[in-house]
């Protein structure tokens, strides 16, 4: 039989799509306040995998990704889905949003993200908010899955999110845990 362990914690990341690029300092100094500081940012990139936004956010969408230093436990990824939906209404301009937060972490392993949409290759996490195994990490480089989205296939994305499981994995090390489950969730420099 197996024991019932506590999970080792993990690095969180949000996604952000914005309307405007002069939207993301005010956006990641409020997602700051809540989840703490970001210690890996991506480059801004442009966005035209998908025109789905577009009715809503508008043309030339701009993406960026805000790596958090804070590990911490992956059952609270509801919650942090809770929080970004409520920062997105914050955002809105006339009942519309001008950005989009999607909340994910990773680990050694795998990327997982969060949604509010159920489909076949989604697991539920509760509070209405399922899990999607998007990237995982195998033979020393992220891969792409049936279901990823085509922005995550791209080299620059699988680029980012190395360095930030490279950033990680190193936060384990300085805990001194050599990636070790007890030490890491019992190790005082790593925040829940």
């Amino acid at each position: 039989m197996g024991r019932v362990t506590e999970p080792q914690r993990v690095k969180l990341f949000v996604g952000v799509l914005a309307a405007a690029a002069e939207l993301l300092p005010a956006v990641r100094g409020r997602l700051e306040a809540e989840l703490g500081p970001v210690d890996l940012a991506s480059p801004l990139w442009d966005f035209a995998f998908t025109r789905y936004y577009e009715a809503e956010m508008g043309p030339d969408l701009k993406r960026q990704f805000w790596g958090f230093e804070r590990l911490v436990d992956p059952g609270r990824l509801p919650e942090i889905k809770h929080f970004t939906n409520a920062v997105e209404d914050e955002f809105a301009l006339e009942g519309r949003r001008r950005v989009n937060l999607d909340p994910g972490y990773l680990t050694s392993a795998k990327l997982v993200l969060a949604t509010t949409k159920d489909f076949s290759h989604r697991v539920y996490l509760g509070r209405g908010i399922y899990g999607e195994v998007t990237l995982m990490y195998r033979r020393r480089q992220f891969r792409s899955l049936p279901w990823t989205y085509p922005d995550y296939r791209t080299p620059e994305y699988h680029r980012f999110f190395a360095g930030l499981r490279a950033l990680y994995r190193s936060q384990f090390e300085a805990c001194g845990a050599k990636g070790t489950r007890k030490r890491v969730n019992s190790c005082a420099r790593i925040p829940q």
